[in-house]
């Protein structure tokens, strides 16, 4: 892990909480009105306009395998693709982490598991553990590629 200070919006999926780089995500908001789109992936929740902007919006619960709780703390954090935004719902948005050295480290080695490759680190805060995941790596070339679509 670099030395730098980086800061992770922490956010809950099920019982799990997991944590992004700060710097990719643009907003939150709540859950907006969506328009489906046919024969779409099943984590693919579909579109949504954002200010005059059209963006994707994928259930990250349903992306990661992740029984989620809808409740009134479900929330879509807006990210930024380079030109492109995408929408990730989570079940609640629950703070910012600044992590010292001493309270990160390397993933375990989960190399049987489909999530392994998503997480980057592990964040221990007070008695449990939070998933540090590459955003970038969570979301297939075709996610993206559905994103640079709906936003053209």
């Amino acid at each position: 892990m670099s030395q730098d200070i980086t800061r992770y919006l922490c956010f809950s999926l099920g019982s799990e909480e997991f944590a992004m780089p700060l710097l990719s995500v643009r907003e939150v908001i709540g859950v907006p009105e969506f328009t489906p789109i046919p024969q779409a992936p099943p984590y693919y929740l579909g579109m949504m306009n954002l200010r005059g902007q059209v963006i994707s919006v994928i259930d990250l619960r349903t992306k990661l395998g992740v029984k989620g709780n809808k409740s009134a703390e479900t929330s879509v954090v807006i990210i930024d693709l380079g030109e492109n935004s995408m929408g990730l719902m989570v079940d609640s948005v629950n703070s910012v982490l600044t992590p010292t050295a001493q309270n990160i480290s390397a993933p375990p080695d989960l190399a049987k598991t489909p999530a392994s490759e998503f997480v980057t680190a592990v964040y221990r805060k007070e008695d449990h553990l939070i998933l540090v995941l590459d955003i970038l790596k969570v979301l297939s070339r075709e996610d993206r590629h559905i994103a640079a679509r709906s936003a053209a």
